[in-house]
């Protein structure tokens, strides 16, 4: 059963580590809650899953530009001080969204506008996180340690939305924005107790728009990180029905905000139980082969989540996806890291967080105008059957990544299949 389990020993042996993922948790449990409130609030302002949809899509330019800047400041400069501050911006925000949710009449575009100024925090900082990471365990543990990282991201994904059911149905709104902003001090308060994480060896000061170039050129080279990026897009875009999940709990299935929590909270309950049982994948040798599996394992499940007639077969629907899910997200996180070079850790690790952020952005746009032409059960059943496809096609496409084995080039080995 041993083997079974994730391997906690990146906790124990390292300090930077503890307290990079005890900040990471709470800042992540803080961000579930947001995530929920906004896509409530937005609901209950317009009554329109569209709406939910374009809120988030409004913010995806602002990731993207705050992950291309934060990874490439990243590689030339200490990732603890882009950590604290950005963390503090990131509390800053949260203040405002909850200041204007305590209005009498909350302002649609304030939310908009906080929200994307948010997405662009979250994308300065997430970078020199990931990027960190092998930074402070052994080549030898960093499947183990994207394991427990993919651990409290998963509690936080679980505990975050069902309490913001309690929270907004008990407290209102701007109860969840408060815990986010209480969460990101306690990130703060750790990155600043872990250790200087300086620039990697090798790197030039060079501006941040040159940096980005070069980490753009050596993504065009490199096959098998295309496929880490395109594979999880797919999910993303196609099998991602976020936004549809107040239209789902409030009018296919009559509930209440404690119902939406739910729906929100599902998927990680089958994320955390596939992540806190991945001592198996460190035995994986095919990982690019298993990532396409459970990437269309998702499809699946999303497809059931949208055909079923009862709230519990719906729930353990999203429970297999998010199973699947972070299973793809472990063995795509050791593939990246594992097979490019620590100089550019930083850059592609910001196309990354684009990707994994930005993903769930196109899909709730997809989704929710899907929705907004068809149904709510048919754009959610039609994405999942779209991603199933699109993993046959990366598959095809991406032979290179499909092909992938972890014993091929070794831990470290960054050459471009």
């Amino acid at each position: 059963m041993a083997r079974l389990f994730v391997d906690v020993t990146p906790l124990r042996e390292s300090r930077n580590f503890r307290l990079l993922f005890t900040g990471h948790l709470a800042s992540m449990l803080g961000n579930q809650l947001t995530v929920v409130a906004i896509a409530y609030q937005v609901y209950q302002l317009t009554h329109s899953s569209l709406w939910v949809g374009l809120v988030s899509l409004f913010q995806l330019p602002f990731l993207i530009w705050g992950s291309l800047w934060g990874g490439a400041l990243g590689d030339r400069t200490d990732k603890r001080r882009i950590l604290s501050i950005g963390g503090a911006l990131l509390a800053l925000l949260s203040c405002g969204l909850a200041v204007n949710s305590m209005l009498a009449d909350p302002s649609l575009a304030a939310i908009v506008l906080l929200s994307a100024a948010a997405a662009f925090g979250g994308g300065f900082v997430n970078p020199a996180r990931n990027a960190s990471i092998p930074r402070l365990v052994s080549p030898t543990k960093l499947v183990s340690a994207y394991s427990l990282n993919q651990v409290g991201i998963q509690v936080a994904t679980v505990v975050g939305p069902a309490i913001s059911g309690l929270l907004l149905a008990g407290f209102g709104v701007a109860s969840c924005y408060w815990v986010d902003v209480a969460s990101f001090v306690v990130f703060v308060g750790a990155t600043l107790r872990m250790d200087p994480l300086p620039p990697s060896e090798g790197v030039t000061a060079i501006s941040s728009w040159r940096a980005t170039k070069e980490g753009l050129a050596y993504l065009r080279t490199h096959k098998v990180a295309q496929g880490v990026y395109v594979a999880d897009l797919n999910a993303m875009i196609f099998g991602m029905p976020r936004a549809l999940f107040p239209a789902m709990g409030l009018t296919v299935f009559h509930g209440g905000p404690q119902l939406v929590g739910l729906f929100f909270a599902a998927p990680g309950i089958g994320a955390l139980l596939g992540a806190v049982t991945t001592g198996w994948v460190e035995r994986v040798e095919r990982r690019g082969r298993a990532v396409i599996v459970a990437v269309a394992g998702w499809g699946v499940a999303i497809a059931l989540f949208g055909l079923s007639p009862w709230v519990g077969l719906a729930l353990v629907g999203l429970a297999v996806a998010g199973w699947a899910d972070v299973i793809s997200a472990v063995l795509r996180n050791a593939i990246l890291q594992s097979r490019i070079e620590d100089q550019y850790r930083g850059r592609l690790s910001a196309i990354q967080i684009a990707v994994v952020t930005g993903g769930p952005r196109l899909g709730d746009l997809e989704s929710g105008a899907v929705a907004g032409i068809t149904s709510t059960a048919v754009s959610v059943v039609s994405g999942g059957l779209a991603c199933v496809v699109g993993s046959v096609f990366v598959a095809w496409h991406w032979r290179g990544f499909w092909n992938e084995r972890a014993s091929e080039l070794g831990l470290n080995d960054a050459s471009h299949s």
